[in-house]
Order: structure tokens, then C-alpha cells, then sequence
């Protein structure tokens, strides 16, 4: 496994945070909302958010099985960051999921007063802009396919993690 970067936590997130339905307009200070066209032949791109600030790092394609996190709330324990990549999430089913980000404070650890979490509806994904916290992919109710798309070469710039004191998020 390759070396993490540990990031101090500055700010304290409320115990208790409530999530909302996604949508661009509140997403664009993190990233993209991804969403399949609704009308057929058309197509859409969502270059905005994708970013490799690390030359010559190949693009990484995995695919994952999401375990569901069956508590309510959803309780949050880690939160991190690729600084130098942005990284996708694209459900490959219907399935309800949780998105958590939070931007930075002013030393560079996640500002977690200001976190937000977000419910994806049915069809969307997410890029996150490069340097952007968040928690893992958080499936909501049974096992889901996604596909993730990042730039990786497996080094220590690749993610950062930040010791947080844990807290939930009601649905």
C-alpha cells in the first residue's frame, strides 16, 4: 500500500449534518454533477473538473462493488483528498448514494465547519476538482457497481487522509 500524507484537521464539523439533493449549481465550488442526456443521440462532456496537475501519472479506470453503509445516520470517520487529481464517480446502476466534500480551511486541511453533503438522484454522477475532501463512496442501500476514474502512479502525492473528529449525516 503507498504512503499517505496525514493532514491536520483545523476546524471541527457539527456533529450532525444534513444532506441535499445534488445539483450543479450547489456542486460547482467542488466539481461536476455528471448526468446521462435525456434526449437520444445527444451527447454531453464534463472536461471542467478533470484535472492530472501530476505529468506523466497514467489514468486509472477501476471498477468497484460498494459495500452499503447500513447505519443512520451515515456516520463519517475519514475524509480525504487527491491534490492533484480530479477523481469521478459514476454509478453504474440505480442506487442511492451520499456525497460528503468539504473545502479547504486556510492551512490546507479540510475546512469541516463548511462541509456540505449532497444526495445524488437517479443517473448522476460527480467529478471532484483536484484537492477537493471528501469521504469514501458511501452507498446507501445494497451492494452497487461504480466505476471511478482518477490519474494514480501509486505515489505518495497520490491521496491525503486527516485525523477528524468522526460525525454523521441525516438523509
Amino acid at each position: 500500500m503507498p504512503p499517505k500524507h496525514e493532514a491536520r484537521a483545523v476546524s471541527c464539523a457539527p456533529s450532525l449534518l444534513r444532506a441535499r439533493p445534488l445539483t450543479a449549481e450547489s456542486f460547482a465550488p467542488f466539481g461536476d454533477v455528471l448526468r446521462v442526456p435525456q434526449e437520444v443521440g445527444t451527447r454531453t462532456y464534463f472536461d471542467g473538473a478533470l484535472a492530472s496537475l501530476k505529468p506523466q501519472t497514467p489514468a486509472s479506470l477501476s471498477l468497484i462493488l460498494a459495500a452499503p453503509s447500513p447505519a443512520r445516520p451515515v456516520p463519517v470517520t475519514i475524509i480525504e483528498r487527491h491534490r492533484l487529481t480530479s477523481q469521478s464517480f459514476v454509478p453504474m446502476a440505480p442506487t442511492p448514494w451520499l456525497v460528503v466534500v468539504a473545502p479547504d480551511a486556510p492551512d490546507g486541511s479540510p475546512d469541516l465547519a463548511a462541509a456540505v453533503a449532497f444526495l445524488p438522484g437517479p443517473g448522476q454522477g460527480i467529478t471532484l476538482k483536484s484537492g477537493v475532501w471528501h469521504a469514501p463512496l458511501t452507498v446507501l442501500e445494497a451492494p452497487a457497481p461504480f466505476a471511478i476514474f482518477m490519474w494514480r502512479d501509486f505515489g505518495p502525492d497520490d491521496e491525503d487522509f486527516a485525523d477528524i473528529t468522526p460525525f454523521t449525516v441525516v438523509l
